[in-house]
């Protein structure tokens, strides 16, 4: 019954997949044009709500695929192969999006330590440059995580999708014909 539930939910969740793979793609747009004028502090507020990096998908698709792993048996593993690596890159691509949302965070809590003391010694103009550093450098950084996850997203698309078969069936039903 889980499993039949998980099946019919992994459509929409492959949507998802591509739904993020647009967003990433117009933040990728948004984040080379000059013409954006975007602070870093805005990007993180337009580009992170957390349909962007939808961990809970990943790991319904990971569960679902490793639903779909039949029993050990000796011989016609080919499709059982092409689930496990699929399920690897859904991990590498998991932890790496867990990473970036974390890095995000790091970002905001030195923001705030640099503004408080900017507020206590507001007569140093090092502070100042410091957070406007701080945001530059975030900046560059969320250019290069946006870009990595619209990477990974279409990669994770493009192996589930040339892959459906094989994952839903990974063994062929006239294997016993073979013998």
């Amino acid at each position: 019954m889980f499993r039949e539930r998980i099946s019919k939910e992994v459509t929409t969740v492959i949507r998802t997949l591509n739904r993020c793979v647009c967003h990433l793609s117009r933040a990728c747009w948004l984040l080379t044009c000059p013409c954006a004028g975007l602070q870093a502090e805005e990007l993180v507020a337009k580009l992170f709500p957390k349909k962007l990096v939808d961990l809970d998908a990943f790991l319904q698709v990971k569960m679902w695929i490793q639903l779909m792993i039949p029993k050990i048996e000796d011989g016609n593993n080919f499709g059982v192969s092409v689930q496990e690596d699929t399920v690897a890159e859904l991990r590498t691509v998991e932890g790496e999006a867990a990473s970036f949302l974390d890095q995000i965070s790091r970002y905001y809590v030195s923001r705030a330590k640099l503004v408080a003391k900017v507020a206590r010694y507001p007569h140093v103009e090092d502070y100042r440059r410091t957070v406007d550093e701080l945001d530059e450098k975030e900046y560059l950084s969320l250019r290069i995580i946006v870009s990595e996850l619209r990477n990974h997203y279409v990669l994770l698309h493009d192996v589930i999708i040339k892959n459906i078969e094989k994952i839903k069936k990974p063994r062929s039903a006239n294997t016993d014909a073979l013998y």
